[in-house]
């Protein structure tokens, strides 16, 4: 395929626009194309997909726990054998190039109607290859819509790169013809909610290490684990992590190299349903009745997708001093190994640093920055009032030159002189969130159906908090962009204080509240810091000293701007922070916590008292209980029935107080990452 117009971001990445081609060559002569994809030199034979699931079959681990679950659970060892090729069945792909054409043609089509581009940038195609050494190469893309699924086997088919093997969720198995499809384009499917059971680990485990071990294709898995549905990272799920890295640290490769990818959106197709998600609307369930029902997306614009493919990660280079991989050789490979605190800190540090690339490799559209600058407003005014379109345009600008500061990467066309016209063109995509009228910009609640009103008070806040859930989310594809600053900003504002100590010890406590929220490294809050006054300082908003750090007063715009981004998270932790320290609030289970949460942010908004409906977020109000537990103000309860928590009020009544400045700076533990 011919090389397609480049297209620059920030004039440092390149990128092309692959449907340039695409559009003018003919969809069936791209299916049927010539499939040549390069093979390393060295390494491991290539084997089938019916070979790859044998040797996990016959592995001596399998064979081992098979023996002790039989014992364990007073079976015979062939009723268990019967077992894992129930697992094997269900779980593993079948990749053939029919299926991988067939599908190819499909997304070919629906990209040229969803997307005006998809922009890759083309040397990090190179990186998909597999190294001449045949070392393992695993591909970690972010997970923000359904679209992410598949994009990267269209790339490697369509640019004679080896198709990878997809970790998938099993409900897509479960769709009709579909969920075949999918396994025969590579994806083995994996059940959520394995919990304790032993014998499915063992399976998913020994067959991701066999694909690693083997080299058989390029393996990609999504390191957050499920997909966003506010459109931030999440927290790295480290189980699928550590079995992949596993074979490197028995030795058993020499190398894996890991390639971290953003994979970014001017629109995500999913968005209101995304939304209407986090507002307790249950999720449709992946069928195939429903894909073709959802075909009449086919007909809005999305905007462009940008594929940024990151710098490989050699995990011999990444690891290098920092495990003692003799752990691994004191036992038999092939027994059950707990891997030691050294190893699981590393497999963290790794899964941090692909989070952080992703973030970093992340493109911004204009959309980002004006969601950003909107939300800055009352809710109520932007639906009443609107903002004038010149505060609008000259906010934006003034951000863009501050998220070009610190780094981010943009999608911005032409120069200053073209930026009203791009934001305009913006605007236009995001139709259904915002209108501009009379010169002025308007947030749109949503419609109810064949124009029907919301029937009480209550329905009317949950349809205005779809639109603020949509603008949030895109909002939230820059928020790593401000994160540190934001929170350097929030400390000076909250404690009052100049003296770096101080400061610092704040901006730790707000890492620990807000871990789940916003994903840091652990380990890393000194850096973290410096990183925040560094980004101040060349912004021109703060003066650092050794001992004391004060805003300028040309920085007085910047910090407020800085600390009212970081207001909705605020708010909405002391929500769950003031249910959770009512008189009747006990044990609860988290349905009923969510529930309980959502009601109370309704009333706070209907009496005026709280602007923020982010709090109505489900996802939000996980990540609240999430951190407390995370800070024992909370603990899990098993029960035989469900999954309970009990609080601890006045643990929470502290981070609460402490959050908001109410309890004096010295009861902060001042240690770098020292846990409340």
């Amino acid at each position: 395929m011919s090389t397609p117009q480049r297209d620059s971001v920030n004039d440092e990445e390149e990128f092309a626009d692959i449907l340039e081609d695409l559009r003018r060559s003919w969809d069936l002569g791209h299916a049927l194309r010539t499939f040549k994809p390069s093979v390393p030199d060295t390494g491991p034979p290539p084997c089938s997909a019916a070979e790859l699931t044998a040797a996990v079959r016959t592995s001596q681990h399998l064979r081992y726990i098979t023996k002790e679950v039989a014992v364990e659970t007073d079976s015979s060892v062939e009723a268990v054998e019967q077992q894992v090729e129930v697992i094997l069945s269900e779980m593993s792909q079948n990749l053939q190039m029919s299926s991988i054409r067939l599908l190819g043609y499909g997304l070919n089509k629906a990209m040229k109607r969803l997307f005006t581009r998809v922009n890759v940038n083309m040397d990090g195609l190179q990186r998909l290859q597999p190294t001449a050494q045949g070392y393992p190469v695993i591909l970690m893309p972010n997970h923000r819509s359904y679209m992410d699924f598949l994009i990267i086997s269209f790339l490697s088919f369509t640019y004679d790169l080896p198709i990878p093997v997809i970790a998938a969720g099993t409900p897509l198995s479960k769709m009709k013809l579909m969920g075949e499809i999918f396994r025969r384009c590579g994806a083995f499917y994996i059940r959520r909610g394995i919990g304790s059971d032993k014998l499915y680990w063992a399976v998913l485990s020994e067959y991701v290490k066999t694909i690693v071990r083997r080299a058989y294709a390029p393996l990609e898995f999504y390191v957050e684990g499920l997909r966003s549905r506010t459109l931030k990272a999440l927290p790295p799920k480290l189980g699928m992590m550590h079995m992949v890295l596993e074979p490197f640290f028995k030795g058993e490769v020499y190398d894996i190299t890991l390639v971290p990818i953003s994979i970014s959106y001017d629109r995500v197709v999913e968005e209101s349903l995304l939304a209407h998600e986090l507002l307790g609307v249950p999720k449709p369930k992946e069928t195939t009745r429903g894909l073709l029902k959802a075909s009449s997306v086919l007909w809005e614009n999305y905007g462009s997708m940008h594929v940024n493919i990151g710098q490989a990660l050699s995990v011999r280079e990444m690891c290098e001093g920092k495990i003692d991989r003799n752990h691994y050789n004191r036992i038999p490979r092939d027994l059950p190994q707990k891997p030691g605190e050294d190893l699981q800190a590393c497999v963290s540090l790794l899964a941090h640093r692909v989070v952080r690339d992703q973030e970093q490799g992340a493109v911004l559209s204009p959309w980002s920055l004006m969601a950003t600058v909107l939300l800055q407003s009352p809710v109520p005014s932007l639906v009443q009032e609107g903002l004038p379109w010149g505060a609008l345009a000259q906010r934006t600008l003034w951000l863009r030159g501050h998220a070009l500061a610190f780094g981010a990467r943009l999608n911005w066309p032409g120069g200053t002189r073209e930026s009203d016209e791009v934001m305009s063109s913006n605007m236009s995509l995001h139709h259904s969130v915002v209108r501009r009228r009379g010169g002025r910009v308007f947030l749109l609640e949503e419609e109810g159906f064949a124009g029907r009103r919301p029937t009480s008070a209550e329905e009317g806040v949950a349809w205005r908090a779809v639109a603020v859930l949509m603008m949030a989310s895109h909002r939230n594809q820059a928020l790593h962009v401000f994160a540190r600053p934001a929170m350097l900003a929030v400390a000076m504002h909250v404690t009052a204080s100049r003296q770096r100590r101080e400061l610092q010890a704040f901006f730790v406590f707000l890492l620990d509240v807000f871990s789940v929220e916003i994903i840091f490294t652990p380990g890393q809050s000194a850096q973290d810091f410096e990183e925040a006054c560094s980004l101040l300082g060349k912004a021109g908003a703060i003066q650092c000293c050794q001992e004391e750090i004060s805003v300028t007063d040309a920085g007085q715009q910047t910090v407020t701007f800085l600390k009212t981004l970081l207001q909705p998270f605020m708010d909405s932790y002391q929500v769950v922070f003031s249910h959770l320290c009512e008189a009747g609030v006990h044990t609860f289970s988290e349905k009923q916590f969510v529930t309980s949460v959502r009601k109370l942010a309704t009333s706070l908004i209907l009496a005026g008292e709280l602007q923020t409906y982010e709090a109505l977020s489900s996802d939000t109000q996980a990540n609240a209980l999430a951190s407390l537990l995370r800070l024992e103000a909370v603990t899990k309860l098993r029960t035989a029935e469900q999954t309970e928590y009990s609080v601890n009020k006045s643990s929470v009544q502290r981070i609460a107080d402490m959050l908001c400045g109410k309890i004096p700076l010295q009861s902060v533990q001042t240690a770098p990452d020292s846990r409340l």
